[in-house]
């Protein structure tokens, strides 16, 4: 698999980890997030290991948290933000880095339906606006027939589905 012209499959680790933080967005379904840092510091973090200081990156962690509706809980632990805020700051911290692919298992799974539906308002305008590859995995057919293209997967087989 090439990614941004590399081979991943003969690359090294430490290229392999370089390449997944500057240019892949990962939503995980279980939110990731680190217990003992607050939504800023979460966001944050992945900016820290590119070399940025801690004030730029506690900026532009500050404005993805806005961007997800959370410029009020920044300094709040996960254990003190309902599911639907915690799945907001995972989104916020896979959107922090600017990435060219974003892999989002149930990026709303978690969250309401007008919530939800404002998640992929912004991750579609990415696609869109800033041609973020958006990669989706979602079980919620309303969500999956928003996007360009769906692929359906069951029991190992899988196919294009035209009208999600």
């Amino acid at each position: 698999m090439y990614i941004a012209g590399k081979d991943m499959g003969n690359a090294n680790a430490d290229t392999r980890a370089i390449t997944r933080n500057l240019l892949i967005g990962f939503v995980f379904q279980n939110f990731n997030l680190l217990p003992r840092l607050n939504a800023l510091d979460n966001v944050a973090l992945p900016l820290l290991y590119r070399g940025l200081s801690r004030d730029d990156a506690k900026e532009m962690a500050y404005l993805k948290l806005g961007q997800v509706g959370l410029s009020n809980r920044t300094d709040h632990l996960p254990t003190e933000l309902s599911g639907g805020q915690r799945q907001r700051v995972a989104i916020a911290r896979a959107l922090v880095g600017n990435p060219t692919l974003l892999l989002a298992d149930e990026p709303t799974g978690n969250l309401d339906s007008v919530t939800a539906n404002e998640i992929i308002d912004l991750l579609l305008s990415l696609n869109h606006k800033q041609a973020v590859t958006l990669i989706t995995v979602t079980h919620d057919k309303a969500i999956a027939a928003r996007m360009q293209r769906c692929i359906h997967i069951q029991d190992g087989d899988a196919h294009e589905v035209r009208d999600a």
